[in-house]
């Protein structure tokens, strides 16, 4: 008999889905849960089954109910019919939302195959944003790109001079020989770095630059363990030895047990206070805050830019969402700092799908040459996820403009390329996003 109760999701089904639904990589989630990164990929392919301990884990990185990886629950898939329902593709049509549950239990077989369509659009348009930045935004990829160009052109000209050139002297003979040895080598040495950054990349199709590399390292055993010998390239290597060297000095500069004696203060959760106290710059107690994450701070992320608004450190909290190095939102509290120095800012923000932070901004300015040299800007911005809805006050932000589905912002640089665009018959589609019935995934109907 054939069985009409409705489509089956298997365990690591959910997991995957659940995983991609928060923008998670693969490789985060399994590092945090103490797995490889393979085992995962493994699991959410339904080819290794998940024991109730692991699921307890996946579940708490995950911000999901232990029973929701678990179990077959008939909220899961309409959740995904609602999530479908509001795309921006189907805008124009008027989705019955009320009968979404009658619509699944009579048309079971339909159902799936419009779940189905709607995660292969949405996996289709995350490999959208990342090939598009990647093209666009990779500086690393673009240099070696360039490189092995310029050392393939400098090879083949040599080549042919030797080749077409009747009568050389024997030292122009050489000097040639020469540079085509130099520069063969300077090729294979360009390539070699270029396979290895490539093949870092993740099984799934996601591309991760040096300072993303360096970023998911810093959340890793072998990141807390400081083993930079873990990472793949070369150039994230150097990030990583960079960036120890400046936690190390901010351990020495505020120990440990100095920050957590200052927390035990009345007035703890105020940095500006516990900097005043302790007779710190601000800044050095932001970071410090982000790297111990002591009570109070646990989910603190950290973002660090400097004049031009290049950000330089990106530690991320929970739920925050971020987009490709050399992108970001332009309504971030961290830039306001930038034209404030010396001024702490505190502002409310929520993100796209309704999470509220609290953030504190800082800048400084410093002239390491002297009079003579050149005036330096740096901001930090500690998040801190907040509990309970957003306040009616708090700032609307988002990624970036080009994966962000707010329409009427003022800051918009581009239009999102994941909502449709306003069509030849007029109308436009900024006003609705994706991501409008997330919480929906998460809390079922």
């Amino acid at each position: 008999m054939t069985d009409r109760s409705g489509p089956h999701v298997l365990t690591g089904t959910r997991i995957r889905e659940r995983r991609m639904a928060l923008s998670r990589r693969q490789a985060d989630v399994a590092r945090s849960v103490g797995i490889s990164p393979a085992y995962l990929n493994l699991i959410e392919h339904n080819r290794r089954p998940v024991g109730q301990d692991l699921i307890a884990r996946l579940a708490e990185e995950l911000d999901v109910p232990p029973d929701e990886l678990s179990e077959g629950r008939e909220e899961v898939r309409i959740a995904a019919l609602r999530e479908a329902a509001v795309h921006p593709v189907g805008s124009n049509a008027a989705a019955e939302l009320e009968q979404v549950a009658e619509f699944l239990a009579r048309f079971p077989g339909w159902a799936a195959l419009l779940i189905a369509h709607a995660r292969r659009g949405g996996g289709l348009e995350r490999q959208l944003v990342d090939l598009s930045d990647r093209m666009t935004q990779d500086p690393y990829l673009l240099t070696t790109l360039h490189e092995v160009l310029s050392a393939v052109t400098s090879v083949r000209s040599t080549a042919a001079i030797l080749v077409e050139e009747g009568d050389i002297s024997p030292d122009w003979r050489q000097r040639f020989h020469a540079n085509l040895h130099q520069d063969s080598r300077r090729l294979s040495l360009t390539a070699q770095a270029l396979v290895t950054y490539l093949d870092s990349f993740e099984a799934e199709g996601t591309a991760a630059t040096p300072q993303e590399e360096v970023e998911a390292w810093l959340t890793s055993d072998e990141g807390r363990a400081g083993d930079v010998g873990a990472l793949a390239s070369d150039v994230a290597r150097a990030m990583a030895t960079q960036l120890q060297r400046g936690l190390s000095e901010d351990r020495d500069a505020l120990p440990d047990d100095v920050l957590a004696d200052a927390l035990l203060h009345p007035q703890a959760a105020d940095p500006v206070q516990i900097a005043a106290r302790l007779g710190l710059p601000l800044d050095l107690v932001l970071r410090r805050l982000a790297d111990l994450r002591p009570a109070g701070f646990e989910g603190a992320g950290l973002l660090i830019c400097d004049g031009s608004g290049v950000l330089t450190l990106r530690r991320a909290a929970p739920g925050f969402p971020l987009p490709r190095p050399g992108d970001s939102c332009a309504l971030w509290p961290l830039y306001h700092a930038l034209a404030m120095p010396q001024v702490a800012l505190e502002r409310m923000v929520v993100t796209p799908d309704g999470r509220p932070f609290r953030t504190i901004s800082f800048a400084t300015r410093s002239q390491p040459g002297g009079l003579a040299g050149p005036l330096l800007t740096r901001a930090v911005m500690l998040l801190l996820p907040a509990e309970g809805p957003a306040p009616g006050d708090a700032l609307p932000i988002g990624p970036a403009c080009r994966i962000c589905p707010r329409a009427a912002c003022a800051a918009r640089r581009e239009p999102s390329i994941l909502v449709a665009q306003a069509g030849p018959r007029g109308g436009s589609d900024l006003g609705r996003h994706r991501n409008s019935d997330q919480r929906a995934f998460d809390t079922g109907p």
